[in-house]
């Protein structure tokens, strides 16, 4: 299997090092860029050869924020994960590289291991989203004519492979994809299984998520749930409905990119689907339904 090969930008000889050092024992591919322009000819020489890029934000000639902005306005490289590392954690200065779409912050000085965890988090999520558009294209145009239709699914397997046959009843089923799985995702993890978000942290701290899921999923009472996708198009919208049978939780908070999460591992969904993958996205009651919906093209 291919390494994950990450990007490491940083002007500093010494800090560039220990971060290529630590990532290569971890079993990471390290590619090193000494200054912001040399990032991005590598960048543009082989856009499909990186899994992440990290990148410090203080650079003289071309700075982070800069090299942000330039892979995000690249369709081939929108989705890539772009790491964030400062010591710039003012709100407005975090605000400022979210709104450009580091998703993922690294606050100067960190430990190996908060380094370790925040670029297993980035290339987990890209991964896969890689995976999701590839099995969207498998299925490529299976639902078009889709007028209406309604799913039942249990398992966060039934999510994600359930989110890339449905992204295909849209017009652009690649930028679906990604918000759609994360909502549905959602549904079984925070929804019917109960994960909260701080205990979500600590078991992805403990390499642990995965089993408890299957742990709640064989319980009489959690494993019976099921959470349901409908989809319909009406008028001039393609409209995808979310419903879980859990208690629902506070959405307000998840539905823009927040600098208080900037630095964990998770928790960036609900506002990536906004943002990225939806026209409008709206909660309703205590949260354990929410509706997602695109425009549509005139006929």
């Amino acid at each position: 299997m291919e390494k994950t090969c990450v990007l490491v930008v940083d002007d500093e000889p010494i800090g560039r090092e220990t971060l290529a050092e630590n990532l290569s024992e971890e079993g990471y591919q390290v590619i090193e860029a000494e200054s912001g322009e040399a990032a991005w000819r590598l960048i543009d020489a082989m856009p499909e050869r990186f899994d992440a890029i990290l990148l410090d934000r203080m650079m003289p000639d071309m700075d982070g924020i800069e090299i942000l902005r330039r892979v995000k306005m690249r369709p081939d490289m929108m989705h890539v994960p772009v790491i964030m590392q400062t010591g710039m954690t003012a709100d407005s200065d975090v605000l400022e590289g979210l709104r450009a779409g580091a998703y993922y912050y690294l606050t100067k000085p960190f430990s190996a291991d908060t380094l370790l965890a925040i670029v297993a988090a980035a290339t987990r999520d890209y991964r896969g989203h890689k995976e999701l558009a590839e099995e969207v294209q498998r299925q490529s145009r299976t639902l078009s004519c889709l007028v209406q239709a309604r799913f039942l699914f249990r398992t966060p397997d039934d999510a994600r492979n359930l989110a890339a046959l449905a992204a295909n009843a849209a017009p652009e089923p690649g930028r679906v994809v990604l918000g759609l799985s994360e909502l549905m995702l959602n549904a079984v993890e925070h929804g019917n299984l109960a994960i909260g978000y701080d205990e979500k942290t600590r078991l992805i701290e403990e390499g642990a998520l995965h089993d408890q899921i299957a742990q709640r999923l064989a319980t009489a009472e959690l494993g019976a749930r099921q959470a349901e996708l409908a989809i319909e198009r009406a008028g001039d919208e393609l409209v995808f409905v979310i419903r879980d049978q859990g208690a629902g939780f506070d959405w307000r908070a998840y539905l823009e990119m927040s600098p208080d999460r900037a630095f964990d591992t998770h928790g960036r969904g609900i506002a990536m689907s906004r943002m990225i993958s939806f026209d409008s996205l709206e909660y309703c009651g205590c949260g354990n339904e929410v509706k997602a919906a695109i425009k549509l093209p005139a006929a």
